[in-house]
């Protein structure tokens, strides 16, 4: 029954915003023009106060998460946090404002003068990758809700071969330099529109995006954690981050006695084994490959920019302006009338065609200084994945891969040691 009671808890909370969701003192209007409502989905402004107490409230669940993996070790206690987050981050306060999102305000307020960056936004943004650089990924353990609705709904645990898990991998890089490209030229916060669960905490996203959380979580059911394994851009930061942490999560909590009941505890492959049995490479072969490797960064560099700098005007085709424009001429040179919204406003704004033309080449001429560093920036991250590939190390215990573990503590009871068992060697 304890072990149940988290799912029946996760439960209760879809049950009771679904019922606050229907309570709604003022129904939409009905319209008969053939009104539809737009996708973007807004929450109230909310004040000041409330922005302190959420970034208090996120510092203070961080803190009691360290505590929780580091001291006390205990994977329930976790687990517990964690529905908190999912309560207060993801219910209550509906999904906004997330760590994950705020990548796309630091990528705005760094690159376009008249925004202003919210100080919650840039504390939001700051302080996991803080925690991440000093105990690993504490914020993915227990202060994300959209982690949490994955972890207590991961029932079975099916491990994906090494190969799919690494193609798979390579899908948050890609989104997370579109969506800092996205929003640095101020054309759309895909993070944020395609958010899988914040239509589960809102329940008033667009159906489509609804039923893209509840594949999620149903995949979630044998494949952990989906969403942040193959798909969360800011996962990316803190796991280059996490891997520099000095006190992070250990299996054991004394030295390792390398039992090897742990080796197939953990659903993600964050778990390194002891390579001292390994066969032993011949040092000039492993140095080959380790130069072929370096030498290939640039390439893929290179390789990268070139061909993002191609799609640059495809790319720009997110920004609004930029669509409209489009729209426009085609009216204009094939006679396909423009009917959108978007154009029909447009043409009773009086603006005049030139200016709108001009407005899109600024626009594009920005995706193509833009483009080049987002694909240099993917060049890298495979290179350097490649190279990390070569530069083995000697291991004499079974330890986190401190990148890719999210300090979710699933290992800690197959430890003997962890448990005061004797081990059976």
């Amino acid at each position: 029954m304890k072990k149940r009671l988290p799912y029946i808890i996760l439960f209760i909370l879809l049950a009771w915003h679904a019922v606050s969701y229907a309570w709604q003192r003022f129904p939409k209007p009905e319209f008969e023009s053939g009104y539809v409502y737009p996708e973007y989905q807004f929450t109230n402004p909310r004040s000041t106060a409330w922005e302190y107490i959420d970034v208090g409230v996120l510092a203070g669940v961080l803190v009691f998460t360290t505590w929780l993996t580091l001291k006390k070790r205990s994977r329930n206690a976790i687990i517990w946090t964690s529905l908190f987050s999912l309560a207060y981050f993801g219910f209550f306060r509906e999904g906004c404002i997330c760590s994950i999102g705020s990548v796309q305000n630091m990528a705005l307020a760094l690159f376009n003068e008249n925004y202003t960056l919210p100080l919650s936004a840039f504390l939001f943004f700051l302080i996991p990758i803080l925690f991440a650089l000093a105990y690993g990924r504490q914020f993915c353990a227990g202060a994300c809700p959209l982690g949490a609705i994955q972890e207590v709904t991961g029932f079975y645990s099916v491990k994906l071969p090494r190969s799919a898990e690494a193609i798979l991998s390579s899908v948050p890089y890609i989104y997370l330099a579109l969506a800092i490209l996205f929003a640095a030229t101020d054309s759309h916060f895909i993070i944020c529109k395609y958010d899988p669960f914040v239509g589960i905490f809102r329940l008033n996203a667009p159906a489509t995006m609804i039923i893209f959380g509840i594949l999620l979580l149903l995949a979630g059911l044998f494949i952990n954690r989906p969403y942040c394994r193959f798909l969360c851009p800011y996962g990316v930061i803190l796991n280059w981050l996490s891997r520099f942490s000095g006190s992070h999560l250990t299996i054991t909590p004394t030295s390792c006695v390398n039992c090897r009941l742990c080796e197939d505890a953990c659903p993600y492959n964050a778990i390194i084994p002891s390579n001292l049995d390994a066969p032993k490479e011949k040092t000039v072969t492993s140095r080959k490959r380790f130069t072929i490797y370096l030498a290939l960064i640039p390439v893929f560099v290179i390789t990268g920019a070139l061909f993002t700098l191609r799609f640059s005007d495809n790319l720009a085709m997110i920004n609004r302006n930029v669509r409209l424009a489009n729209e426009v001429r085609m009216e204009t040179v094939a006679g396909i009338k423009a009917v959108s919204q978007q154009a029909v406003t447009f043409k009773e704004s009086g603006k005049t065609v030139e200016v709108l033309y001009q407005e899109e080449e600024v626009i594009k001429e920005r995706y193509r200084k833009g483009s080049p560093i987002a694909g240099a920036f993917l060049g890298l991250s495979l290179g350097i994945a490649l190279l990390s590939l070569s530069a083995g190390r000697l291991r004499d215990e079974y330890k986190p891969d401190q990148g890719k573990c999210y300090s979710c503590g699933r290992c800690f009871e197959y430890c003997p040691l962890h448990n005061n068992n004797v081990p059976l060697l």
